[in-house]
């Protein structure tokens, strides 16, 4: 097998492990649960749960409350494929590696994804338990999974980030959170490889770029998702105010508080925009 074709059949096999194991669920929705975020995977009916360490080729997730396994069965009448836990750069994690999952489920059919996390708040008029709906994202990671000859076999390498976020998606999810009276803002969201929080003066300067939350994920698997042409949703909340935002100090502690305090608001907002997918 040549070089060029390793990632490509590694997405086969990890996928084709992946329909064994669900037994003729097909999965229409994939969800990616970030920090604090886990529990909705126990609201899955019919469930199969599969740890990442059983399927071929995918990383161990390593991350502060990160179960690392997929769940798939259904959610609010659709069949879902849960990611309950993420991978990350800061786990020395490649980015093809923390972009492979996000492949896997195109590779299984999933045409639609909402990619979710914890987030610090650039904006002043943001309010730690509010949700934001991320409207564009600012890569400063450094890395882009695309990169090199493999990714370029599975689609083609140049593409258009325009509308990244799902502008229909966007709004449904905006209207399903009025009518659930959950406060939900729309921002531009800035990905950073982590693991330290930022220092106030990033954070300034991020403001000035136009940023209105920051966190350390996320960014690779919208980029992977729009490689292949899925439809993303890109859902924070905002667990703590940036460093240096009215004296703010993030630490992770903080940000499990404000998951768990946020968590049926969380549930209800997901399960009901899957609903009206």
């Amino acid at each position: 097998m040549s070089k060029e074709n390793v990632l490509k059949e590694n997405l086969h096999e990890a996928a084709y492990h992946l329909k064994v194991r669900l037994e003729g669920r097909v999965p229409e929705v994939g969800i990616i649960l970030g920090s604090g975020l886990g529990p909705l995977a126990a609201e899955v009916e019919d469930a199969v749960r599969i740890p990442y360490t059983e399927v071929p080729h995918m990383k161990m997730s390593t991350a502060t409350s990160h179960v690392g396994q997929f769940v798939c069965g259904t959610l609010a009448g659709k069949c879902v494929l849960v990611m309950q836990g993420r991978l990350h750069g800061y786990e020395g994690y490649t980015a093809q590696e923390v972009a492979f999952p996000v492949w896997v489920m195109h590779e299984l059919g999933i045409g639609t994804v909402i990619t979710t996390n914890a987030a610090g708040a650039i904006n002043h008029s943001y309010a730690v338990g509010d949700f934001c709906v991320m409207s564009d994202q600012i890569n400063f990671t450094g890395r882009n999974p695309v990169e090199g000859q493999e990714p370029d076999g599975i689609a083609f390498r140049f593409f258009s980030m325009k509308d990244c976020f799902d502008p229909q998606l966007r709004a449904l999810a905006l209207n399903v959170a009025t009518r659930e009276h959950i406060d939900a803002q729309v921002g531009v969201y800035l990905g950073l490889l982590g693991p330290s929080f930022e220092t106030p003066a990033e954070i300034r300067m991020f403001r000035t770029w136009g940023a209105d939350t920051v966190a350390m994920s996320v960014c690779e698997e919208v980029i992977a998702a729009r490689h292949v042409n899925m439809r993303v949703l890109g859902i924070s909340l905002v667990s703590n105010m940036a460093c240096g935002v009215d004296g703010a100090s993030p630490s992770d502690e903080e940000v499990f508080e404000v998951a768990l305090r946020k968590q049926p608001d969380f549930c209800r907002l997901v399960r009901e925009i899957v609903r009206e997918l």
